[in-house]
C-alpha cells in the first residue's frame, strides 16, 4: 500500500469511512459558509451606506463653505461700491453751487451705481430722526441739543445699507444727548 504524505494516511486506510476522511475531503459545511458571507456582507454593506453618508456630509458642508466665501465676497465688493457712491456723493456736495456737466455726469453716474446696488438688493435706509438703534447706526459725535429728544439722530454722517435683510453697513451718525 501506497502512503500519501500529504495527509499523513495511507489509502487503503482511508476507505469509506467519514469519521477517517481528511480535513480537506469532509463534506462542507455550505449553510455555516452561506451564514459567514452573509455577515460579511451585511457589514459591507453598512460600511458602504456609511461612507455614503460621510460623503453626503462632506459634500453638503463643502457647498456651505463655498457659499459662506461666495457670500463674503460679494459682500466685500458691494462695500467697494458704497465706497464708490461716497465718494461721489462727496463730490456733487462739492460742486453743489454750480450748474455743469460735470455736475450732472456725477448725478448720473451715481444714480447707476445705486441702481447697481438695488440690483443686488442693497438698500440705503435713513436714520436722520430716528431713534439711535446700536445694531443700525455708529455715533460719531455726541452733541448737545435741548430741542431733540436725548437718543435721537440729528444728523447722518455716513449712510447706512442694508443687504436683503441684514445689516451691510452701519449709519454713521451725529446724536442728541
Amino acid at each position: 500500500m501506497a502512503t500519501d504524505d500529504r495527509f499523513g494516511e495511507d489509502e487503503a486506510s482511508i476507505g469509506t469511512d467519514p469519521g477517517k476522511l481528511p480535513q480537506q475531503l469532509r463534506p462542507a459545511d455550505f449553510e455555516g459558509e452561506m451564514e459567514g458571507v452573509r455577515g460579511e456582507l451585511l457589514q459591507e454593506r453598512e460600511r458602504h451606506v456609511r461612507t455614503l453618508a460621510d460623503f453626503k456630509n462632506y459634500r453638503r458642508r463643502i457647498e456651505r463653505e463655498g457659499n459662506r466665501l461666495a457670500e463674503a465676497g460679494k459682500r466685500e465688493m458691494l462695500l467697494q461700491y458704497i465706497s464708490l457712491v461716497d465718494d461721489l456723493e462727496k463730490a456733487l456736495l462739492w460742486t453743489s453751487g454750480e450748474e455743469s456737466s460735470m455736475k450732472e455726469g456725477l448725478g448720473v453716474i451715481r444714480q447707476k451705481a445705486l441702481a447697481l446696488l438695488e440690483a443686488q438688493e442693497v438698500r440705503p435706509f435713513d436714520s436722520r430722526g430716528k431713534a439711535f438703534t446700536p445694531d443700525l447706526h455708529e455715533a460719531v459725535v455726541l452733541a448737545e441739543r435741548s430741542d431733540v429728544v436725548q437718543g435721537t439722530i440729528i444728523e447722518e454722517l455716513r449712510r447706512g445699507y442694508m443687504w436683503r435683510d441684514e445689516l451691510l453697513r452701519a449709519a454713521q451718525v451725529r446724536v442728541a444727548r
